[in-house]
């Protein structure tokens, strides 16, 4: 175990992360099929899957239609979680004790890590190590995928980070609605990544982009009345003017997703 772990309140339920899985299995598809070499029996490492692993198996069953022998670990701190998931371990599908020091065997490789509502209780200063900590078990391509959602899933924002040759990318950001709460950007800023949360002051380049966005929603909305789903594409769209590096792809704005990757990377 590593020095930084902590024991989380592991909150969990059905269809949590189901939003993230979607924009996976659309985006990263070749990420998540790929199978030639080392890339064959290359796992999904779910950290801290919490009191139940449904979210764990969720995902599995969606990965495993691109990849159908997808190896599958679910990592978790407290014993006694590892030892009830147990009952759903199978070939392809396992559960282990650990945490920042993942518990992967020899010859084990990683081609997607998510460590989602995991880092929240930690000091912002602690979230780069940790993510350097956890991009050293990726093959060379893979992602790391770590932030939070509310507790329905129904907004989430979380990083992006890539393993190339040169060590890990802070790639992008991502936000996501269901719409379910309606939409404003501020909607989003008490789920930012743990060491973005507080930063959302003047002065800090993430609350600059938040003013962005909202000064853009202002505008779609001046525009006429519109339903949230739209005044969200509409804003993103406006953002897109005034930000570099918003993604304008029609499928993203369609189902709630703004994918920010900033030339030369996610500033710290």
């Amino acid at each position: 175990m590593s020095s930084l772990d902590r024991k989380t309140r592991g909150r969990t339920s059905h269809g949590r992360l189901h939003a993230l899985d979607v924009y996976l299995l659309h985006q990263e598809r070749e990420l998540l099929a790929r199978s030639e070499g080392a890339w064959a029996r290359a796992a999904f490492v779910d950290l801290g899957f919490g009191e139940h692993p449904w979210t764990t198996l969720e995902s599995a069953q969606a990965f495993r239609e691109l990849h159908p022998g997808l190896p599958v670990v679910g990592v978790e701190l407290e014993p006694e979680r590892v030892a009830s998931a147990q009952v759903h371990a199978d070939a392809l599908t396992d559960f282990r004790r650990g945490g920042f020091e993942l518990p992967l065997r020899p010859g084990e490789t990683v081609r997607l890590l998510r460590a989602m509502n995991l880092l929240r209780g930690y000091r912002p200063e602690e979230v780069p190590g940790i993510h350097q900590k956890l991009g050293g078990a990726l093959l060379e391509g893979g992602l790391l995928v770590e932030g939070s959602t509310d507790t329905e899933g129904a907004v989430l924002v979380t990083h992006l980070l890539r393993r190339g040759a040169e060590g890990l990318s802070r790639e992008a950001l991502l936000f996501h609605t269901d719409f379910s709460r309606g939409f404003a950007p501020v909607l989003f800023r008490d789920w930012m990544p743990r060491d973005f949360r507080r930063r959302v002051k003047p002065g800090e380049p993430i609350h600059a982009f938040f003013a962005d966005w909202t000064a853009a929603w202002q505008e779609a909305r001046e525009a006429g009345p519109l339903e949230p789903p739209e005044a969200f594409r509409h804003a993103v769209l406006r953002l897109a003017s005034r930000v570099d590096g918003i993604v304008t792809d029609a499928w993203l704005l369609e189902h709630g997703y703004l994918l920010w990757k900033p030339p030369g990377g996610v500033f710290r």
